[in-house]
């Protein structure tokens, strides 16, 4: 059956064309005649066919390359064989499951679709959605029952934004059907286009649930780290020495302290603590372990502020450059930043925060947060201290002395969130440094 996919005989939709949808569509494409790639943003579907990824997942001579017919219009989707939906899975402001666009794709999906398709879904939920909350509204709109005239999947994405190395095709995928051929017809499909192999899961509920704890579990072990941080700040010891030393042990996990934001890690534990509240358990480990990552950013606003007054700067009108605005090194995406938390933080204390990036895109920080982001470092200089927040690949080429002159004479603060730079060189260069 997999050769009428090759030979574009039976044709594969992806719904969501984002971080996750658009390798995964390309990654079809490369393989598969006539793959379908769809979005609701006619913007998006406009530059793709220009050959443009404003992500920077994709290059262009990929998008090119790759058989695959971008369209905004649903009724395409009747074409499909198989519908892949890959739409982001966000919180809500209570940190509750906000599942609007992982519904609004299955209506639009079950107003499309033909009878006999495979409905597969990738986003990141709580063991149950597919089958429980996904299925009725495919059955609703289409008119149709799961399992008699359509069929469900379930795929988790791997997609790490911005790893040019650990990329689809190198990622292990996880399948898994409502019945056995299901799975076994997913795993042909997915096997032609990922190399690391698949594994099939016992049943979609299974995989759902991997899925979702393999962010839990970084996040803990993060927050951890963090915790720690905060422990050895008190009692007087560098924690990235503790680490190093620490570290010599083979099994030593090498977790290091951080903010912890993005569109996966930040968000994906909330889904199962709500199943698992839901269901008469409340976590204890997961929560605790989110209280503390969400907690970084206030914490390092508030040592900030007691190395500028240990520095005999006024707090009140002080002026602080941020270093980096997304969520991790080296990609623009914005979603969900934690560096946002140390801004306002910031604000709240009187303070005048200045955002560079060379990574993130300002209209959409601007649109998303109202930042206006800096051009360039020097434009609002002198600073009295300096935070940084990502380690961007850019910031190697600045110089102790080149951030030294970006900064008041009198004892400027240097607060290195990532411990990028090397403490000993800004301590005798007349910066007040900390460290997380």
């Amino acid at each position: 059956m997999i050769q009428d996919f090759i030979s574009g005989k039976k044709t594969i939709a992806v719904v969501g064309l984002g971080y996750v949808g658009l390798p995964l569509c390309i990654g079809f494409g490369k393989v598969f005649r006539g793959v379908i790639g769809f979005d609701i943003s006619k913007s998006r579907i406009n530059e793709l066919k220009s050959g443009i990824d404003q992500t920077f997942e994709v290059s262009s001579e990929d998008i090119k390359k790759a058989s695959v017919e971008f369209t905004d219009d649903p009724q395409t989707l009747k074409k499909a064989a198989v519908i892949v939906i890959a739409v982001p899975t966000p919180i809500n402001s209570h940190k509750i499951p906000d599942l609007k666009p992982i519904e609004s794709a299955s209506q639009i999906v079950g107003s499309n679709m033909s009878k006999g398709t495979i409905v597969v879904y990738e986003s990141t939920v709580y063991p149950g959605v597919t089958e429980e909350i996904c299925s009725c509204i495919l059955e609703r709109h289409s008119g149709m029952k799961a399992g008699l005239d359509f069929k469900l999947g379930y795929s988790p994405e791997r997609i790490n934004p911005g790893d040019k190395i650990h990329t689809l095709e190198n990622i292990v995928k996880i399948v898994a059907g409502q019945d056995d051929e299901t799975t076994e017809l997913l795993s042909e499909i997915y096997g032609a286009v990922v190399k690391a192999g698949i594994y099939k899961a016992k049943n979609i509920k299974t995989a759902e649930a991997a899925k979702v704890i393999e962010n839990i579990q970084r996040d803990i072990n993060i927050a951890l780290i963090n915790e720690l941080s905060i422990i050895f700040h008190k009692l007087g010891l560098d924690t990235r020495e503790v680490l190093d030393a620490a570290r010599t042990k083979w099994n030593f996990l090498p977790f290091e302290p951080g903010l912890v934001g993005g569109h996966c890690i930040g968000v994906d534990p909330y889904y199962l603590t709500f199943k698992s509240q839901e269901v008469g358990y409340h976590p204890e480990v997961i929560l605790a372990g989110r209280r503390i990552n969400d907690y970084m950013g206030k914490y390092i606003a508030e040592q900030t502020i007691k190395n500028l007054i240990k520095s005999q700067i006024a707090v009140k009108g002080s002026k602080i450059l941020l270093m980096g605005f997304t969520f991790k090194e080296n990609i623009r995406d914005i979603r969900n930043t934690r560096v946002i938390d140390i801004y306002n933080e910031l604000k709240d204390y009187g303070v005048n925060p200045f955002v560079y990036d060379p990574e993130a895109d300002s209209k959409e920080v601007q649109s998303e947060y109202g930042i206006d982001i800096i051009k360039s470092p020097d434009d609002f200089s002198p600073y009295d201290g300096i935070i940084l927040t990502v380690k961007h690949d850019a910031f190697k080429r600045f110089s102790v002395q080149y951030l030294q002159s970006l900064c008041r004479d009198s004892s400027p603060v240097f607060v290195d969130v990532k411990g990028f730079f090397d403490r000993d060189a800004f301590k005798s260069s007349g910066f007040r440094y900390w460290r997380l």
